[in-house]
């Protein structure tokens, strides 16, 4: 805990075996309170690893059902367990789990609401390997969001993210993606309930084992991009309606 605020750390699994000790390894047990991992049908044995790990709390789709419906479940079971804090955290050891502290004092704080481990600002990216036409593509796609948007984030892309507990409860998650535009559509709705966005710089580490997705898939995932954005900014200015964004009221 931090100020008496629960810390939940999700780790949104597929394939982890990995990596998932050396992640797991590098959560600051000292604040954290729990970890829950949700396999989304992996075909290797991330689940008997993070059972050798000693980590209890895991949840199994019977179907991959994908990046974003990982997310849904994570974020439900972290509410149910009442977290004031939840920490969405790649288990592909692509991000150090070293900067938790740093970002869940932000919340528990009181600074800001929603936390980002920002690949891009500094030198981060590219230094730890990540792929140039990706790097590239980030960057693109990044200073369209933020013209439609209205915001100024250095990217949208990243799998490391905090959130009070608060955000989760007022935004409509659950009305997101199942897969990777999941990401996109929270921060849009984020945006749009008027909640603040603080990043944080991130090293990264671009292995073999990181999760990725490959070019065509990039492709598709960048045309869902730009879609949530032009449907922000269509509803902002109010010449349309879309569900997802609309905030909830509890």
């Amino acid at each position: 805990m931090i100020n008496n605020k629960k810390i939940v750390v999700v780790l949104p699994a597929f394939n982890a075996e990995k990596t998932l000790e050396k992640t797991y390894s590098e959560i600051p047990f000292d604040i954290v309170d729990d970890v829950i991992l949700v396999d989304d049908k992996s075909n290797d044995k991330t689940v008997q690893k993070a059972k050798d790990l000693g980590i209890t709390k895991i949840f199994l789709h019977e179907e991959n059902q994908g990046y974003g419906a990982n997310q849904k479940t994570c974020y439900n079971e972290a509410l149910n367990l009442d977290a004031d804090i939840v920490v969405m955290l790649h288990p592909d050891y692509q991000y150090t789990p070293k900067l938790i502290p740093s970002m869940a004092s932000l919340i528990a704080d009181d600074v800001y609401p929603v936390v980002l481990g920002s690949r891009i600002l500094g030198k981060g990216a590219l230094k730890g390997g990540m792929p140039l036409y990706k790097y590239v593509f980030n960057r693109i796609l990044t200073f369209i969001q933020n013209i439609l948007i209205g915001a100024k984030l250095s990217e949208y892309h990243t799998g490391f993210r905090a959130y009070s507990r608060e955000v989760l409860m007022k935004i409509n998650y659950k009305a997101n993606s199942d897969n990777f535009l999941f990401d996109n559509q929270v921060l849009a709705q984020i945006h749009y309930a008027g909640f603040e966005i603080a990043e944080i710089n991130c090293p990264t580490k671009y292995t073999n084992d990181s999760s990725s997705i490959n070019l065509n898939n990039s492709i598709v995932y960048g045309l869902g991009v730009l879609k949530t954005s032009f449907q922000y900014f269509l509803q902002k200015i109010g010449l349309a309606k879309f569900p997802f964004l609309e905030t909830l009221e509890n």
